[in-house]
């Protein structure tokens, strides 16, 4: 039987021949502890060999010239850097790391990789992709006008009255759970003792967390900046993050996603050799130009940068917070993220979102558009230009107070 290799810059480095593999897993499942009680995708199972172009793409490269499209799972150097900048602490390996064009283009080649059959949960208010990327790979039911929500997927409650985080008491159990902290919209970022509790709930139920961090680079305070912080998750998350809001690669397209070779599914077979074979299968890779410039952000010189610059987005963000606050309106987030989260008891968000835009020129985001629990609120963005924030600031007091508006001096 001919030996079959993964692919050319495979996650785990390692070829398995095709009857030695479940004795091979037997092995890793042995090693590397508890399985999840997620199954295996099985229209994965199907396949037999692996994807061709990459295997023979070696042939082509030179060591002095170009190899054409480069590795799947993203430049050496650049995976090696976010390792070593955001996970040094934590043991994640350069090989758990995986390049891509952005942490959204990642929430589809992860429902992907799960398929149809799995249940998810989300947060709610939450970022619309995970629900979307759901309907559209089969695992929701029918939308339910009554209640603003999808059947078949659970929706963990977020507010103020839960400090923004769900009672998993009563959260049913689901295959997957998807978690965003800092969260998009509420810019609440989950502290450690609430991370341990998502981390316990995940273990005790055999539940895979898909942890968002895209926003971590904004905390402040102690609250931790990866799942992979809390003991126990390596064996039940996956990691995705971006170079979009850190950096401002909103248009050069940057991300990637951790996936600890502890992850198991069911059957005990490694998470990261089906998302290996997702991403040699869907995706060529991230664009040369956009890696070299993220390794330019990872630089001693670089991130220094770029940590000035979130430094002057909190700043806006702490303005729209006294802004808010001083017209006497609850006002959530801006401390930990670029978002503030505005609450207007008993309006509705498209209302509210339409009459700023129509006396102020002001764009802002209504909350129901990240679900039933942000029919009340709005979310107002920190990114701009200084001077952008304050005239927007001085316009909303105009709007919302009959009194001088705090930055009219300022003007």
């Amino acid at each position: 039987m001919n030996k079959l290799s993964a692919c050319s810059s495979m996650a785990c480095g390692i070829s398995l021949q095709p009857k030695m593999v479940l004795a091979s897993l037997r092995v890793r499942k042995q090693g590397n502890g508890r399985c999840t009680n997620v199954p295996r995708n099985v229209n994965l199972e199907k396949l037999q060999n692996n994807y061709l172009f990459p295997e023979y793409a070696r042939a082509l490269s030179t060591a002095d010239g170009y190899s054409g499209y480069g590795a799947e799972q993203g430049n050496q150097a650049l995976r090696k850097a976010i390792a070593e900048t955001f996970y040094k602490d934590v043991a994640i390996k350069d090989t758990e790391v995986f390049v891509s064009d952005g942490s959204q283009c990642d929430i589809s080649r992860l429902q992907l990789l799960l398929g149809s059959k799995v249940t998810i949960a989300v947060q709610d208010p939450s970022f619309p992709g995970y629900i979307d990327s759901s309907v559209i790979i089969g695992q929701a039911g029918d939308f339910q006008d009554k209640t603003g929500k999808y059947q078949n997927i659970e929706y963990m409650q977020l507010g103020p009255q839960n400090n923004f985080f769900p009672d998993l008491t009563v959260t049913p159990r689901t295959d997957i759970i998807f978690f965003c902290s800092p969260n998009n919209p509420t810019g609440h970022a989950a502290t450690r003792k609430q991370l341990q509790q998502l981390v316990e709930f995940a273990r005790d139920n055999g539940s895979i967390i898909i942890f968002d961090s895209a926003y971590a680079a904004y905390i402040s305070d102690d609250s931790p900046k990866s799942i992979f912080e809390i003991p126990g998750a390596k064996e039940v998350a996956i990691e995705i993050s971006s170079f979009s809001k850190f950096a401002g690669f909103t248009g050069v397209r940057l991300g990637w996603t951790v996936v600890p070779e502890e992850l198991l599914f069911s059957g005990g077979f490694p998470v990261i050799h089906d998302f290996n074979r997702i991403v040699c299968t869907c995706f060529n890779g991230a664009s040369n130009i956009a890696q070299a410039g993220g390794l330019a952000c990872l630089s001693p010189e670089g991130f220094q940068a770029i940590c000035a610059v979130i430094d002057y987005y909190k700043e806006n963000a702490k303005i729209l917070v006294d802004t808010f606050a001083s017209l006497g309106l609850e006002v959530y987030g801006g401390v930990n993220a670029p978002y503030v989260w505005v609450h207007f008891p008993g309006s509705k968000s498209w209302n509210i979102f339409a009459e700023i835009l129509e006396k102020t020129h002001i764009i802002t985001v209504p909350g129901s558009g990240f679900g039933p629990s942000g029919a009340e609120y709005i979310r107002i963005s920190a990114f701009g230009k200084r001077k952008h924030i304050i005239e927007a600031s001085w316009r909303l007091e105009k709007l919302f107070s009959k009194g001088k508006p705090l930055f009219n001096c300022l003007k």
